[in-house]
């Protein structure tokens, strides 16, 4: 269960520096196909501003986000959300922040109008699959190989569920 004092919020502007850093220290290729992001690169983007991210706060500090999006940019798949990111600061894990943010952004999902909730996955990544399933995502496919990281192949898991 998550630690009573993780507290979950919308992002704001302010944010934005910590979630940059955070970014930088969490990147790893167990979770990431993109390069690292600089400590300093802009987080929020067109597409995924502040009132897009959950983030979660441990004894005062950001601890971790969750980002919330659209799969695709299709009207005929408006009816689904997608987790775009979650990342949790090593000090922070094992205290329920991942769990929080993640129940937060089903809560968010089904307050949006969502009748379902997916994301992606890498296959290697079995601490996140085991968080997702005790979740209540299941495995919805799966791209075998579909990218190479140091030096080895991964699976692109897809997961989801429905809100409705």
């Amino acid at each position: 269960m998550p630690d009573p004092q993780i507290r979950i919020r919308t992002a704001t502007y302010a944010d934005e520096p910590a979630l940059s850093l955070l970014d930088h220290v969490t990147w790893s290729s167990l979770h990431a196909v993109t390069p690292r992001p600089g400590p300093e690169e802009p987080f929020f983007r067109e597409t995924a501003g502040p009132g897009d991210h959950l983030v979660a706060e441990l004894d005062g500090r950001l601890v971790g986000y969750v980002r919330l999006g659209f799969p695709t940019p299709l009207a005929s798949n408006a009816h689904v959300r997608q987790i775009r990111g979650l990342a949790v600061d090593g000090a922070a894990r094992g205290k329920g922040a991942g769990r929080a943010l993640l129940r937060a952004a089903v809560v968010r999902a089904r307050a949006l109008g969502a009748r379902r909730i997916t994301l992606r996955v890498l296959g290697h990544n079995t601490v996140a699959r085991a968080l997702y399933a005790s979740e209540g995502f299941t495995v919805e496919g799966v791209q075998p190989e579909e990218f190479l990281l140091d030096g080895g192949f991964v699976d692109d898991v897809l997961m989801g569920q429905r809100l409705v």
